[in-house]
């Protein structure tokens, strides 16, 4: 098969938030690309889109992220412009995609997975066991909220928002003890001095999908299908059906303290999957292993079953 490669004059437009990470995010995807394709840099163009969550998070930066509305207010305006066709691709970090994609628009593309561990950051103190009864620790997630919870009810968590540095500089402040990053990203931006420790996923189950990058394009864009085609990662693909189907099935948005992992061995994928009360006063868990072509399949009967272990009422403080 063959395809219209791009060229200075007709440049694959990349489209991406503006924060380091996102742009770290967007560079190693053309890099991939022009190494695949024996391009010239000239050849793409890395598109900057401010969206209604960078908008939100400056002026409301301690307020909960799923009390401005979510996952989508960091993909709306860009999946907005690839409809439009002002952009061809866009690059995103999978942990924070919505589990469904507007009609005409596909996910169908991860490049290899990075580190899948939490990060344990902190100025003054080296791990998560280390910090005194009483110590403060800054998350905006729910799923590590939660999981603090559960694992040190004796700790205080505040809302802490922001890209690395921000997040940094708030610690310096002296406005938390610790909080926890995602290696992957500290990795991507070579920053990963500022780890303290990493946190093992058979202590701190990761978020779905987390250290994974995604690239969405167009439905019917036959052309850029093909581009992203060869730099598809299948194993991270494979993984990633497993854990999205489990966390769709579940309810899918940044609303609920859900972890899950794939693992892939031989032909077998094991799937571990977490669903919490916010509070971290209930944690209910499952471990199971499928052949790979199975694990969509096993991520879905995985949420079902953890739904119908959960009963009634655990779910209810979602729409509180």
């Amino acid at each position: 098969m063959t395809t219209d490669l791009p060229t200075q004059a007709a440049p694959l437009r990349i489209g991406t938030r503006g924060s380091p990470l996102a742009l770290a995010q967007a560079h190693e995807t053309r890099n991939r690309l022009m190494t695949t394709f024996d391009l010239p840099e000239a050849a793409f163009e890395i598109v900057v889109i401010k969206t209604t969550g960078d908008e939100r998070s400056l002026i409301d930066a301690d307020i909960a992220l799923k009390e401005l509305g979510g996952k989508g207010l960091f993909t709306k305006e860009i999946e907005e412009d690839m409809l439009a066709g002002k952009i061809d691709i866009a690059v995103h970090s999978m942990k924070d995609m919505p589990v469904a994609q507007p009609d005409g628009l596909l996910l169908d593309c991860y490049l290899p997975r990075e580190d899948v561990r939490d990060a344990f950051v902190s100025l003054t103190h080296d791990s998560l066991a280390a910090l005194p009864a009483g110590a403060v620790v800054g998350s905006s997630s729910l799923r590590r909220r939660a999981q603090l919870a559960a694992r040190r009810p004796d700790l205080k968590a505040v809302e802490f928002r922001g890209n690395v540095q921000t997040r940094m500089k708030k610690l310096g402040d002296g406005l938390a003890d610790a909080t926890f990053l995602a290696m992957a990203g500290l990795r991507r931006l070579g920053m990963t001095e500022v780890v303290k420790s990493a946190i093992e996923v058979t202590d701190v189950l990761p978020a779905v999908a987390q250290g994974a990058i995604g690239i969405e394009r167009r439905a019917d864009d036959m052309r850029t299908a093909h581009l992203l085609a060869a730099i598809h990662h299948m194993p991270t693909g494979q993984r990633l059906a497993a854990e999205r189907a489990f966390l769709a099935g579940l309810d899918g948005s940044c609303q609920t303290p859900i972890a899950g992992l794939a693992e892939l061995d031989g032909g077998m994928l094991r799937l571990r999957g977490e669903i919490l009360r916010p509070d971290g006063s209930e944690v209910l868990t499952d471990d199971r292993t499928a052949p790979i072509e199975d694990g969509a399949a096993l991520g879905a009967e995985m949420a079902r079953d953890l739904r119908a272990r959960a009963g009634a009422g655990f779910f209810d403080w979602i729409n509180a």
